[in-house]
């Protein structure tokens, strides 16, 4: 584990009244990772699974509401960490290492949240080290996204919820689509206006040709970006 190396880094973070150990090597928390938490509330009783579930903030403070959580990541050091989370504040998350559904086959959820990295990657510009792999969501930001959504029926129980964030230039109206082609039914359950992401200037011209609802300036610097929850649910 990577907190165990003599060299390693441990960031303690603190939210909503619980601690949360963050080793190097697994991502720390960011403005979209606590919009995200803030608006998928869920409900005492519920099954819940978390994708990409990083150092556990959602998977603990969903299981501190009474949730039946699991949380997966590809990243072993995070499943680790998440269990760590859950002894440290008290509450029972099944933690699993694996790739998108994998490690939950046959299994069926209240509520299926995820949000993963979404940022458009130009050819070329993979890399596969953990922070690099945190932002990089494939050549138009939905190489993880569109996993989550076309399996997200499979594994939803009758009236369950699939939530999700996307960045605005992603589009809201090509989620909606994707949505609905998994036969689901869309919506937008909240939305934030955020500071523009650093490395997003980095990769802004890339960016700007696959902004097809037009949601970035054309020209100079954006300053902001919007975040999107969006909403799948299953039928009843």
């Amino acid at each position: 584990m990577a907190s165990n190396r003599p060299d390693a880094g441990l960031l303690l973070y603190a939210y909503a009244g619980c601690l949360f150990r963050v080793p190097d090597g697994v991502q720390p928390p960011k403005a979209g990772s606590l919009f995200f938490h803030r608006h998928v509330q869920a409900r005492a009783g519920a099954r819940v699974l978390e994708i990409g579930a990083g150092f556990g903030l959602t998977a603990v403070l969903a299981a501190k509401a009474g949730a039946q959580v699991v949380a997966t990541d590809v990243v072993v050091e995070a499943v680790e960490v998440i269990r760590q989370n859950a002894v440290l504040n008290g509450v029972t998350v099944d933690a699993r290492v694996g790739d998108c559904y994998a490690p939950i086959r046959g299994e069926r959820f209240d509520l299926i949240c995820t949000n993963p990295p979404q940022m458009p990657t130009p050819p070329g510009r993979d890399r596969d080290d953990p922070v690099a792999a945190a932002d990089n969501g494939g050549i138009d930001g939905w190489e993880i996204l569109d996993r989550v959504v076309a399996g997200a029926r499979e594994h939803l129980n009758p009236g369950g919820r699939l939530l999700f964030t996307i960045f605005g230039f992603l589009g809201r109206k090509t989620a909606f689509a994707k949505v609905e082609a998994a036969g689901l039914l869309p919506s937008v359950l909240a939305t934030e206006a955020q500071s523009f992401p650093r490395i997003g200037y980095e990769r802004l011209d890339h960016i700007r040709t696959l902004d097809a609802e037009g949601t970035l300036p054309r020209g100079g610097l954006p300053r902001s970006v919007e975040r999107l929850m969006i909403q799948g649910t299953a039928p009843a």
